[in-house]
């Protein structure tokens, strides 16, 4: 589904919660499940509550869109509640900043989890709603992390 200012996607996912939390808190697992080919790397330690932040090293050239090479960009957490959900800013070199957010939402359902993963850009700074480059991600993208984020879940099951 995509508002003017917001887009969400859904895939019911073979887990518990928790499982896939582990997943969305680690940064490496945010590299892992990268659908963009943007996440090259990430250091840090897995995130425990909102403010916490690491690193993420990007590779701009996997969009094609923007000169922008390798960069690195903090991402902050804004919202975090355990096995529930996670979301995040992300702050760079750009200014202004440009306060978009991504999430995810994890709610138990039949056959696992269902994960809504969401993409905001509605509280923007001003000066990039007028350059009119969002989103940024497509909602195939956001479609295309699910599906990595399942295929990591059941990998992970199988290798124990």
């Amino acid at each position: 589904m995509v508002t003017i200012e917001r887009m969400e996607v859904q895939r019911t996912i073979a887990a518990d919660p928790a499982t896939i939390f582990k997943v969305l808190s680690d940064p490496q697992g945010h590299v892992d499940i990268d659908s963009s080919g943007m996440l090259m790397d990430a250091t840090g330690d897995p995130v425990t509550a909102v403010g916490d932040s690491f690193v993420v090293h990007m590779d701009r050239e996997a969009l094609n869109d923007y000169p922008m090479g390798l960069y690195d960009v903090t991402v902050t957490i804004t919202t975090l509640e355990p096995d529930r959900e996670i979301a995040w800013t992300i702050l760079g070199k750009i200014r202004p900043q440009i306060g978009h957010v991504y999430g995810y939402i994890l709610e138990p359902a039949e056959g696992g989890t269902l994960v809504t993963s969401y993409y905001d850009w509605s509280s923007i700074d001003p000066a990039w709603k007028e350059a009119n480059i969002f989103p940024v991600i497509s909602e195939g993208a956001l479609r295309g992390t699910l599906g990595i984020l399942s295929r990591t879940i059941a990998r992970s099951k199988d290798s124990k």
